[in-house]
């Protein structure tokens, strides 16, 4: 599992690899001028200085000078590019990822909250920004440190450099020890934050709702109890990055107290002299210093590969729905639509919402479904461009299986206007171009005037550039139904579902809406899901839907006339509308 995750990893650096490269020699370039200043300062303590050759202390200086320069530059390349390195990475997983998700069927987005989705889109790919920089930089800037430093000093003093290198192996052991619990403690985190962030993302967008019933307080309680919870498990991560920065430091500063003590040993046996015992004082503290690098890198690592797990998650989940091997193009579309023996159930199989249903609409007729709350109207219509998929049976368009068109083609052909009416955050013009992102200007107008909304955008003062809030907020609802409605025509499909477009409206507003709607019904093949009956008097025919499936079927008049449950229903509407 690991393997495979480093693995994928890496391969997100493969685009960036001459970036990357160059940052890596420079971080070699910079490691290797801190290898030489140690080296230069026991040549000047031991024989420049006290021989008073101040011909090489000029031309040292002067050396070391022009090489501070090419270290500036590199450390330049190393911070700003190396960071240029991790935000691409962390750009193209967060574009893998939003590709990815467009591909995920309706099933995984109601079964997840969008602040944990959100969590995983920013803070996590965050981390692993950092990481993707500093991960490869630390090991390898590390690598060449402690082996280099193990080399110089080794040829300093061999026996000293193996009492120190001594250490080594139970400063390794100490830190595999504790890694197992920073990464439990830092996946909490992960999760606790989504928490965090679904439990504003729900009080932000319910403002309000809770503004309303004077809520404020109860909402407080409510995300302090997530933040608390996110709070703990911040803490209880550091305690345990605690007890491991802290012992790897405490082993660190023993080993500078055994190469003082034991050098000041050798040095007065006259084993080494003090240019020496400078020289390795120094070089102990470059080889710490990857040491502690490290030690930063493993709170990193947790952070990152944490991220990075929980984006992989998401990944290698599979679409439910994807199209078929050999799938078409709907073309030259007349708009039959045939339900045969078609079962349908969220849960795979249990509590069947649909079952054996047969039902056949002929091109350009307007089929109206009614029937009682929880009966499966809605649930229908989205089988049709495939939000689900039937457990059983088939549905076909124009006699071809739906299952054998692209999904692309499918849902280019279906236009659906809904009860609650989303709006992008932008402008009136935006939300109507999302119809049809290529329209002109021109067609974007049409197909306003036909929605009858062209002439109250007009009357605003930025007209069709008005920014119209967050989903739409500064708009009535009548408004947002006719700006839907707008996008449908500039979609322009040969099939349409009105899913109960009328039913939030008030009854001036719906007669009005109503007219826009008849209007875009003519000549395309509708569907018309519906709660007020009064609305669907003139459908070619009517379906009464129940949970035992269709039970009637005919126009209004006819059903009336039976005396059936579409009778019961609309006397009971019209009993309710007069006693109004």
């Amino acid at each position: 599992m690991i393997a495979r995750l480093i693995k994928k990893f890496i391969s997100y650096y493969k685009p960036h690899r001459k970036l990357f490269f160059i940052d890596m020699l420079c971080a070699f370039i910079i490691s290797a001028l801190d290898l030489v200043f140690p080296i230069v300062s026991r040549n000047f303590i031991n024989d420049i200085i006290p021989n008073g050759k101040m011909h090489l202390l000029y031309k040292w200086s002067i050396v070391l000078f022009l090489l501070y320069i090419l270290r500036y530059i590199c450390n330049y390349v190393v911070t700003y590019w190396g960071h240029v390195v991790g935000v691409r990475i962390e750009y193209d997983m967060r574009r893998d990822l939003f590709a990815h998700l467009q591909t995920l069927s309706f099933s995984y987005f109601d079964n997840n909250k969008t602040g944990h989705i959100m969590s995983r889109m920013i803070n996590d790919l965050r981390e692993i920004s950092e990481l993707a920089h500093h991960g490869p930089e630390d090991i390898f800037i590390s690598f060449i440190m402690i082996v280099g430093s193990f080399i110089i000093l080794f040829g300093i003093e061999w026996r000293l450099t193996l009492v120190i290198f001594a250490f080594v192996p139970f400063m390794i052991l100490f830190a595999i020890k504790k890694r197992v619990k920073l990464e439990n403690a830092f996946k909490d985190v992960k999760m606790t934050i989504a928490n965090v962030n679904s439990q504003l993302e729900n009080s932000i967008s319910g403002i309000r709702v809770a503004k309303s019933f004077t809520n404020e307080q109860y909402e407080m309680e409510k995300f302090n109890g997530g933040n608390k919870k996110f709070k703990i498990s911040r803490e209880s991560a550091f305690k345990y990055m605690a007890d491991f920065s802290s012992g790897i430091i405490f082993v660190s500063n023993i080993l500078n107290l055994v190469a003082l003590s034991l050098g000041g040993i050798f040095v007065y046996k006259g084993i080494i002299n003090i240019g020496d015992l400078v020289a390795y004082i120094l070089f102990i503290g470059f080889f710490l210093q990857p040491i502690r690098r490290l030690t930063e890198f493993t709170q990193q690592y947790e952070d990152g590969m944490t991220g990075f797990k929980r984006f992989m998650e998401i990944m290698d989940i599979k679409p439910d729905i994807v199209d078929r091997e050999g799938a078409v193009d709907l073309k030259n579309v007349k708009g039959k639509i045939r339900f045969n023996n078609v079962s349908f159930s969220y849960t795979n199989g249990e509590n069947t919402v649909l079952s054996n249903i047969n039902l056949t609409i002929e091109p350009g007729e307007t089929i109206a479904i009614v029937g009682p709350s929880g009966a499966g109207k809605t649930t229908l219509c989205h089988l049709i461009p495939r939000f689900y998929e039937t457990n059983s049976g088939e549905i076909t368009i124009d006699d071809i299986d739906i299952k054998n068109i692209k999904l692309k083609s499918l849902r280019q052909n279906i236009g659906l206007v809904q009860q609650d009416v989303f709006l992008f955050t932008g402008t009136i013009k935006d939300n109507i171009l999302y119809g049809n992102p290529q329209a002109t200007e021109e067609e974007i107008i049409e197909a306003a005037r036909n929605a009858s909304i062209h002439d109250y955008i007009m009357s605003l003062p930025e007209d069709y550039d008005t920014y119209i809030g967050e989903k739409g907020i500064k708009l009535s609802g009548g408004q947002k139904q006719r700006i839907s409605i707008a996008r449908v025509f500039l979609k322009n499909p040969p099939i349409l579902i009105l899913d109960e477009a009328t039913s939030s409206l008030d009854n001036a507003t719906e007669i009005a809406i109503q007219e826009s709607l008849k209007k875009l019904s003519y000549g395309r093949t509708t569907l018309i899901i519906a709660h007020r009956l009064s609305t669907i008097k003139n459908a070619d025919e009517i379906v009464v839907l129940t949970n035992q499936g269709i039970i009637e079927r005919g126009r209004h008049q006819e059903l009336l006339d039976r005396g059936g449950v579409y009778s019961e229903l609309y006397k009971s509407q019209f009993k309710d509308l007069m006693t109004e």
